[in-house]
């Protein structure tokens, strides 16, 4: 129990600590009803193994459901689990048959394009996370700085190991999908603010005053980015971090018409 609260507790500190892309990334739009069934999961964190499992399962719920069905990731596919390189590998690739895939961008994922784009910023994005994320594509960051590697040599090892195309698919990622009333986002909304004036990095940092407050706005949440034990549910919002690399549970929200549940 002790890694999952170590996971859990400090999430009010997180802030964002490195300069980022200042491109807007793209925010998507669906009809409501475009899909006869929804599945969205936040925040696997180098879970491979757990998201292989998730995409088993909803393949064995949708095969009993007619019609187009949608896979929405919600961000943070790197950093604190084992397998963040296989995790970006699978995303990558084309869905399961029937099946359409967005992947959204979060905050961690953005954090790993600026490192790759600026490598001599590695100490302070190892003090936000990062040393998995190096691991899984086996690059040993505590040799390379126990040796007095540096910058240029650490950032020549980064672009060697770390395929330039996991970087350009994160860099790809928007940042918001939109369903009808039903809103998909990695962190929250600034809350009262229209969609077409949120910042990325509100979408992809927020907290408060989102989660006491909610949106403010006629829609409906679906969000990760602030872990729990369970999914949590506040004012027109639902968060489904589960905290995955401290507890195991991926959670997997589905949307079936107008019914909402978890898988």
């Amino acid at each position: 129990m002790g890694s999952m609260f170590n996971y859990l507790a400090p999430w009010r500190q997180q802030i964002p600590i490195l300069a980022g892309n200042r491109k807007r990334r793209a925010r998507l739009t669906f009809a409501e009803g475009e899909f006869a069934a929804v599945y969205a999961m936040s925040d696997v964190h180098g879970c491979y193994k757990e998201l292989v499992e998730a995409h088993r399962r909803i393949e064995e719920d949708a095969a009993r459901i007619p019609g187009p069905k949608l896979i929405v990731m919600l961000g943070d596919y790197v950093d604190r689990g084992p397998d963040s390189s296989a995790v970006l590998e699978f995303l990558s690739r084309t869905p399961p048959p029937g099946f359409q895939r967005f992947v959204l961008c979060g905050n961690h994922d953005a954090e790993l394009v600026n490192l790759y784009r600026k490598p001599a910023r590695i100490l302070e994005w190892l003090g936000f996370a990062g040393t998995e994320t190096l691991h899984s594509y086996g690059i040993d960051i505590e040799h390379l700085l126990q040796s007095a590697a540096g910058s240029e040599t650490i950032a020549r090892v980064i672009r060697n190991m770390i395929p330039e195309r996991h970087i350009q698919f994160l860099e790809s990622l928007p940042v918001m999908l939109q369903m009808g009333r039903i809103l998909f986002v990695h962190a929250g909304i600034r809350p009262g603010i229209d969609l077409k004036r949120q910042k990325d990095s509100d979408l992809m940092w927020i907290r408060q005053p989102f989660l006491d407050e909610g949106p403010q706005l006629p829609v409906l949440v679906i969000h990760g980015h602030t872990p729990a034990r369970i999914p949590t549910f506040g004012p027109q919002r639902i968060g489904i971090d589960t905290a995955v690399s401290a507890t195991g549970r991926l959670t997997v929200l589905t949307i079936k018409g107008t019914r909402v549940g978890i898988l």
